[in-house]
């Protein structure tokens, strides 16, 4: 990296990280803490119909920002929500959005830590 912020940001998010997991017990308990422990579910017939963030993603960001995360608007957690499965937006058509929505989300890993 050639961005010294940049730098500077993933050390501070490191750190902020950190915090998030000692207070919650795992980044995992964090994030599904948003949405209930359930994976949204959307209905998107087009690549148009899927946002680029959404309330719940705004409401990640913010609080993010309040523990000391940099660089993490609501668009990139919207993107990493949709990546590590917290928000099912595969088309209506895809194979995989049937797939997903019929399993499960598996446990907390904090959860897991503890038994």
């Amino acid at each position: 990296m050639r961005n010294r912020l940049k730098i500077e940001s993933a050390i501070g998010n490191a750190r902020a990280f950190l915090e998030v997991r000692r207070e919650f017990g795992s980044f995992d308990a964090y994030l599904w803490g948003f949405v209930g422990g359930r994976p949204l579910q959307s209905i998107r017939r087009g690549m148009k119909q899927v946002p680029s963030r959404t309330p719940v993603s705004d409401s990640i960001s913010r609080d993010l920002k309040r523990r000391g995360f940099r660089f993490v608007g609501s668009t990139i957690v919207y993107a990493f929500m949709q990546a590590v499965g917290v928000v099912n937006d595969h088309l209506t058509g895809c194979f995989r959005r049937a797939q997903l929505r019929a399993r499960p989300r598996s446990r907390s890993s904090a959860k897991l830590r503890r038994k």
